[in-house]
């Protein structure tokens, strides 16, 4: 990725995309605080991956992205709320902003699938409209946010899947070596779990620094 902020990791790819979905979903109660962004994270329908967060692990994410500029606090308030800063950040107009928030909450998806789970954040015309936006989010010229997936066994559609985490795996494999594939694969693996406990000990800083005060 061409962006000094990307990649992500995935618990803040996770914050970004419930702030863009209830900005649409609940406007009444947005910003969110951090109890109903942490629900949010955390909810059983609608995600893939399921995630279970803590909300130091949660506050460390917002503190991560709030640095970089993709989440603002608002203040004059007893309780902190925040919003997404996604459309700025990365110049996209709103049916972009939707289909890669729809990509952050629930996986690699088929252009059909984006219409319809999307459908609370943006409208689509049809299902041609979504595959313009794709093919704009992938062939962007400060580098792709999204990658159209080689074709899974039996399946009829491709899926596509969002860049801000970094490159898919299954995106990357070489069918020709499948050592190669394998070793790539076990590499960016790990490069993700090396992220996710970054941010886990972040969260525990954090915490041990307020047992202290």
């Amino acid at each position: 990725m061409s962006d000094s902020r990307l990649p992500l990791a995935a618990a803040e790819a996770r914050v970004l995309g419930v702030l863009v979905e209830k900005q649409h979903t609940v406007p009444d109660t947005y910003p969110l605080s951090v109890n109903a962004l942490l629900a949010g994270c955390n909810q059983k329908t609608s995600r893939e991956p399921v995630m279970e967060l803590s909300e130091s692990y949660v506050l460390t994410a917002l503190d991560n992205l709030r640095s970089s500029d993709w989440v603002v606090e608002s203040s004059g308030s007893r309780v902190s709320r925040y919003s997404h800063n996604i459309g700025r950040v990365l110049n996209l107009p709103t049916p972009s902003v939707a289909l890669l928030a729809t990509l952050m909450l629930r996986g690699p998806q088929t252009a059909a699938e984006l219409r319809n789970n999307s459908e609370r954040l943006y409208k689509f015309a049809d299902q041609s409209s979504v595959e313009a936006f794709l093919e704009e989010l992938a062939q962007r010229a400060t580098g792709a946010l999204v990658v159209m997936l080689p074709k899974a066994a039996g399946s009829r559609e491709h899926r596509w899947a969002h860049l801000l985490c970094g490159e898919p795996v299954m995106a990357s494999a070489t069918p020709h070596d499948p050592r190669e594939a394998d070793e790539i694969a076990a590499l960016r693996a790990e490069v993700t779990m090396l992220r996710e406990q970054l941010l886990a000990l972040q969260a525990r800083v954090e915490e041990l620094g307020g047992d202290k005060a």
